[in-house]
């Protein structure tokens, strides 16, 4: 049975925002109700259009904002209730690789100066052990352990985010929480990055929790995926099982829009109407109901609930088993 890391539960965020000086703030659910597990040694992919609130979800887990309601269980606690002392062991445990490698780096900082930080701050090993560290993550990450000394601008795009990596390895971490990690960069540096999580995960038991709106990257690194939808969970299923026969409306649109490598194979691109809705003032019901072509009354009203459709395949749609298990 594999260990379960981290628990999500009902996790909400909702933030208050304003247009004009001197309007009254609104709120809107960032992340509304959201909830599913990490287990050890997995890839869980998390996709949706920008603003749907994958990064939100991330910033919670690492606690950078705290929740509005809901919980993050890690080690049988809910870190939300944790203490500073407490909370600053499961950030040694819990680590981020940032999505723009460049902003990401302290241009004031040699690469050896940003990896050994967190030696620093966990009050790990000594002088010696640290250099000897710094090195060795250096030639993990494929960079050469005699450019300690140089700083991110001597670097190109794709060094730049291994050397993130590195960072994000230094404290031995059991969770990384990958965030787009691979979108500001050249296609085939894209692969290189990938692999290298790859090989950094089976060499060291590593879970990642990889964010992404790129469906192709994620169905090659991911064992299960979830697609979000404006702060809400809509689908959550092993990857082969999502990709294979997706269950939710959106998901399919979202794969009808993949390129298909294989040029006699066409597939028919489901093109949603209108945009993203505004979620100040969200859609009552299905909160895809305005965008979704098999839409009806029911979905007007009622609002679905992620539930188990088959075996470990999970849905947010009234019309799941009518449309698409019939």
């Amino acid at each position: 049975m594999r260990k379960e890391l981290l628990k999500i539960e009902n996790l909400k965020k909702k933030f208050s925002v304003s247009t004009k000086l001197y309007e009254k703030k609104q709120e809107f659910l960032a992340v509304d109700d959201v909830s599913f597990s990490l287990f050890e040694g997995e890839t869980f992919g998390l996709v949706g259009e920008s603003g749907c609130g994958k990064s939100t979800l991330a910033k919670l887990i690492l606690r950078l904002v705290d929740a509005t309601d809901g919980k993050i269980i890690y080690n049988n606690k809910n870190i939300f209730d944790l203490k500073k002392p407490e909370m600053k062991q499961v950030r040694k445990d819990i680590q981020i690789i940032f999505q723009d490698p460049q902003a990401s780096l302290n241009p004031r900082m040699t690469i050896g100066q940003t990896i050994s930080e967190g030696f620093y701050v966990h009050n790990l090993g000594s002088g010696a052990e640290r250099l000897t560290r710094t090195k060795e993550l250096l030639d993990m990450v494929g960079i050469h352990k005699e450019s300690i000394n140089m700083y991110p601008h001597e670097f190109s795009g794709g060094q730049r985010q291994r050397i993130g990596i590195a960072r994000a390895l230094s404290v031995n971490p059991k969770v990384i929480i990958a965030d787009e990690p691979v979108s500001a960069l050249d296609v085939s540096i894209q692969a290189q990055i990938l692999n290298l999580l790859k090989d950094l995960q089976e060499r060291l038991n590593l879970t990642y929790l990889f964010i992404s709106h790129d469906l192709r990257i994620v169905e090659y690194l991911s064992d299960r995926v979830g697609v979000m939808y404006l702060g809400k969970m809509m689908e959550l299923a092993e990857s082969v099982s999502l990709y294979s026969q997706p269950l939710h409306p959106y998901t399919k649109a979202l794969l009808s829009a993949v390129p298909n490598i294989d040029p006699k194979k066409k597939s028919k691109r489901i093109i949603l109407a209108g945009d993203v809705p505004n979620p100040v003032n969200p859609p009552s019901g299905c909160v895809f109901h305005p965008r979704c072509g098999y839409a009806k009354d029911v979905c007007k009203e009622k609002v679905p609930e992620l539930q188990e459709v088959k075996q470990g395949h999970f849905s947010a749609c009234l019309l799941c088993k009518e449309i698409f298990l019939a």
